[in-house]
């Protein structure tokens, strides 16, 4: 099965068995999978939480179990070693003014050969063209 690239939020909304309907939808046709800077941030929010988006608002006993999943992440949600994206992610940088993290989901979007799942939230005007340039699957999903 292909895979869908999920952000940082929508990561933490399938861990915390929040995911919306969209994502249920989505990830019924994908198995899902993330990148190392989405699995990062979500860790960063997780551990320290200073009121952003991702956890800012969880009491510390949510963060923490969050915490314990993202240690322990799910064997079914796979994460593409930079190693095998770096290039082209270098490559990507510099074709569409992406920031390593943009860099990084079209790689990871193109490897997987899947579609870039965005929080409705974080919609990133320059992601989401270069996603359209390339493989056209650029979904944001409300929560």
């Amino acid at each position: 099965m292909t895979k869908a690239v999920l952000d940082d939020h929508l990561l933490r909304d399938l861990l915390a068995g929040e995911a919306s309907g969209e994502l249920v939808q989505t990830l019924a046709d994908y198995q899902p999978a993330t990148t190392n800077m989405y699995l990062l941030r979500l860790c960063r929010s997780a551990v320290s939480a200073a009121g952003g988006a991702l956890t800012g608002s969880w009491p510390a006993s949510a963060r923490r179990a969050l915490g314990r999943q993202l240690v322990a992440l799910p064997e079914d949600i796979e994460v593409v070693p930079m190693r095998g994206l770096a290039y082209r992610m270098a490559e990507l940088a510099d074709a569409h003014r992406l920031s390593s993290l943009g860099a990084e989901a079209v790689a990871a979007a193109e490897h997987f050969g899947g579609p870039l799942c965005v929080w409705a939230g974080d919609d990133g005007p320059r992601i989401r063209a270069a996603i359209s340039e390339l493989t056209g699957d650029y979904r944001t999903i409300a929560r």
